[in-house]
């Protein structure tokens, strides 16, 4: 079936569909990463954006129930140059088609991926349809026009929990995934463990699945919130520390969540944000956001750690970074991105909080930041005493 990707500057491009029928609206991006097109496409992070992938083939290895990162899809559509038709590992429960088709993801193959990033890194990310079988692609292109901007977009609420929800969940161990399975990362990055296991409130901005395993691998219980909950309802459980979760869009829309933000620092309760959870504890510490030109998004951007000078390979997936001209004094600077200067990781003098940009759960990697779950630990051994 004929397939039209139809961006809202008047481009448009031809391919054949590779996955559901249908229209996907959204802002189309591109991801760098030459593998886990499966942990971006059930990345809620990626919530209202159709993903292009700038590796020339996808598929190859299939889909596998153990590494999905929320409860299936979240991408608004999905764009690759050449989709694989078949699966070529053991670990695999199907084909990437079949994946997209049974959750109702619209995508289209066959696209020149490489001319699409150029255009994106050149005019920025924009908006865009996908629209399978018979299509007019200028009628796309000014359907494409009234697609909602990503800016002041609050796609928090589409993806966060409704209620509260503990995890490991009852009956699983620790080192234990949802499904039962043990991710590979517990074996290529063994966890750091305590004497105690620390009791960890955290917001579900668009939480990653991956991050609750790493922080049950260390030896933390967690309890889930959804992310309009009130601060006092977090603080009510009396936990060793708060985790402020990734997720989807714009951070200045969400003023519930910077306002709870803010309690919760002043609570002195230990605090650790990832992406969203970064930019919105920035935003509580009285820095500001801004969006990014093309964003980054793949797992291979190369961030430095201030204080040792060591630099990290990274996963990343956000389109808004924190203004470093606007943090108060109080508020360091402990990570730069190397491609572009871009403020990576916060640490707050006053209050034990500390922030980064990137993905230290990276799954399926790197794993060269997973150090800041330990840090993590660390904070909390200390206010404990």
């Amino acid at each position: 079936m004929n397939a039209v990707l139809a961006l809202e500057n008047g481009n448009w491009y031809c391919g054949t569909a590779a996955g559901a029928t249908g229209v996907a609206r959204g802002e189309v991006v591109f991801n760098t990463s030459m593998t886990g097109y499966q942990e971006v496409l059930t990345d809620p992070s990626y919530a209202g954006q159709i993903v292009t992938m700038t590796c020339p083939q996808i598929g190859n290895y299939g889909v596998a129930a153990e590494d999905t990162e929320s409860r299936g899809p979240q991408v608004a559509g999905f764009v690759v140059r050449e989709a694989s038709s078949i699966a070529s590992n053991w670990r695999s429960n199907g084909t990437l088609r079949d994946y997209l088709t049974e959750h109702g993801v619209v995508a289209i193959t066959g696209v020149d991926t490489r001319a699409l990033t150029r255009v994106l890194r050149t005019a920025g990310v924009m908006r865009g349809l996908i629209g399978t079988g018979h299509v007019d692609p200028e009628a796309l292109v000014a359907e494409a026009q009234q697609v909602t901007p990503m800016e002041g977009n609050d796609l928090v609420r589409t993806v966060s929990c409704i209620e509260p929800f503990d995890w490991p969940p009852p009956g699983q161990g620790v080192a234990q995934g949802d499904d039962g399975l043990e991710p590979a990362e517990f074996r290529l990055a063994p966890p750091r463990r305590t004497g105690r296991a620390f009791r960890i409130a955290a917001y579900d901005f668009g939480l990653k699945r991956n991050i609750l395993r790493r922080l049950a691998a260390h030896g933390c219980q967690i309890r889930v919130f959804p992310a309009a909950a009130p601060a006092s309802d977090l603080l009510a459980m009396e936990p060793d520390g708060v985790f402020l979760s990734n997720g989807p869009g714009d951070p200045a829309p969400l003023d519930y969540a910077v306002a709870n933000a803010k309690s919760l620092l002043e609570s002195d309760v230990p605090l650790f944000g990832i992406c969203l959870g970064h930019q919105v504890l920035a935003l509580a510490m009285g820095g500001t956001t801004y969006k990014l030109k093309f964003g980054h998004r793949g797992g291979n951007h190369p961030v430095k750690q201030l204080s040792t000078g060591q630099v990290e390979i990274t996963s990343q997936n956000h389109g808004f970074a924190v203004d470093p001209e606007a943090l108060p004094d109080e508020v360091e600077v402990t990570h730069l991105n190397l491609y572009d200067g871009t403020v990576e990781g916060l640490r707050h003098t006053r209050h034990p909080a500390f922030c980064v940009q990137y993905h230290p759960e990276a799954s399926p990697g790197p794993h060269d930041a997973d150090y800041l779950f330990s840090r993590f630990l660390e904070e909390m051994e200390r206010r404990a005493g």
